[in-house]
């Protein structure tokens, strides 16, 4: 599997395993972990639930108190203490971040987490669409002697370094890269802005030494080209903070092409940033409601359009099962407002907006908040938008290329410019 410097799905993006900590640290700090509890969750205020956990009173069916908590935690830290085979591999700072992570997962919603320091760093970054590295995509190689180089984006650090697409990275300034996991080659590849990292690299038998200066990476996700007979395709990854951005010039050069008709395609595309996908779909919609959104006490918020930019050419929306979130709110806005046509199968069905709230130690807690609803007032959690034309994905063995669920899509967009 490839992996970039960056991605909400990468690997390398996962936390690198803590640090051990100190016996005597464990001791204290599981004991006193309700406290600490307490004080993380507190900052939503206004529950029953809440106000007993503050107050010591019960807030479970079996009227369990705060000072039960406690000394549960206590007991299960002596016995752990006591007679746990593997003592000396016990991370502490991982018990007590089990503690909140495990007390967000209880809520049984699978899109509510508890995000641990350095998760929230890499969140943040996938989040914004930016990341502080080289800009290269990186991948085991076969025969775990070093890693391969397998793309350098233009104009990166990398590119301006020298670095090309094959060469095999043995080195990252003093760390031998032989036998060591991808994820940890990366670490030490990203760094800060403005500083440097020495990369040792082999390139058709000769050994090369080249020098990067981190720099902010801007994800593409968004791109684009103009297929046969002008119809414009557009494929947008995730809806991230520079993704309004990329989809507004990607638009402009095609409009600059003589485009005739557009696919937009969201196959695969997870969602994202709220404001970015009401944001690009103000570039497309006539005057009127974008999506609706209502959270727990019925309160109801509309995002809407002035219909100044409204697209007015043929256009078709390809998506899958896993097109979801920002991406069911793009596909079932233009299928309420009919200015296209869906195209593909019915999508993942995740009609929730959370909200990520910092708790104030660089840690934070993304919490599903509201119910979003169509234009017309669809809710599709659960469900899913079902497209105008339904056509099935087929892996062509004789063609891997070939893709049939794009070529209905343009033959859709044919067939409306007529």
């Amino acid at each position: 599997m490839e992996q970039n410097e960056y991605g909400r799905q990468e690997e390398e993006m996962r936390p690198p395993e803590r640090k051990r900590a100190d016996r005597s640290f464990l001791k204290g700090a599981v004991a006193g972990a309700a406290a600490v509890l307490i004080a993380a969750v507190c900052i939503f205020g206004g529950s029953a639930l809440l106000r007993n956990i503050l107050t010591g009173g019960s807030y479970a069916s079996g009227g369990v108190s705060e000072s039960d908590v406690d000394r549960k935690l206590k007991m299960i830290n002596a016995l752990i203490d006591k007679y746990y085979l593997y003592e000396d591999e016990i991370d502490a700072d991982a018990l007590i971040e089990g503690i909140y992570s495990g007390y967000a997962s209880a809520l049984g919603d699978p899109y509510t987490e508890y995000y641990d320091e350095e998760e929230t760093q890499a969140l943040m970054e996938n989040t914004n669409g930016e990341f502080s590295g080289i800009g290269a995509t990186l991948t085991q190689s076969t025969d775990g002697s070093g890693v391969v180089i397998v793309n350098v984006y233009e104009g990166s650090p990398a590119d301006q370094a020298g670095l090309q697409a094959g060469d095999i990275l043995y080195q990252v300034d003093e760390h031998e890269v032989e036998g060591v996991d991808l994820e940890t080659v990366v670490s030490w590849v990203k760094g800060d802005t403005g500083t440097e990292v020495t990369l040792h690299v082999r390139r058709d038998g000769e050994e090369l030494t080249m020098t990067a200066v981190r720099d902010t990476i801007e994800v593409q996700t968004v791109e684009y080209e103009m297929k046969e007979g002008n119809i414009g395709y557009l494929s947008v990854s995730e809806f991230d903070t520079v993704t309004y951005d990329q989809f507004s010039e990607a638009l402009d050069s095609l409009e600059g092409q003589g485009m005739e008709g557009l696919v937009i395609d969201l196959r695969n595309n997870p969602g994202g940033n709220l404001d970015t996908v009401a944001d690009m779909l103000r570039l497309l919609l006539p005057e009127g409601t974008i999506v609706s959104v209502k959270d727990k006490d019925g309160n109801t918020e509309e995002l809407t359009c002035d219909g100044e930019h409204e697209f007015t050419k043929p256009l078709a929306v390809l998506v899958n099962q896993y097109s979801a979130s920002a991406s069911e709110i793009f596909s079932g806005a233009v299928q309420d407002y009919g200015i296209g046509q869906i195209v593909g199968v019915t999508t993942y069905g995740k009609g929730v907006v959370q909200q990520l709230t910092d708790l104030g130690d660089g840690t934070c807690l993304k919490l599903t908040i509201a119910e979003y609803y169509t234009p017309n007032g669809r809710s599709i959690n659960g469900v899913g938008v079902e497209p105008d034309v339904e056509v099935e994905y087929k892996y062509n063995e004789n063609d891997p290329e070939a893709d049939n669920q794009l070529e209905r899509a343009l033959e859709v967009v044919r067939e409306q410019i007529g």
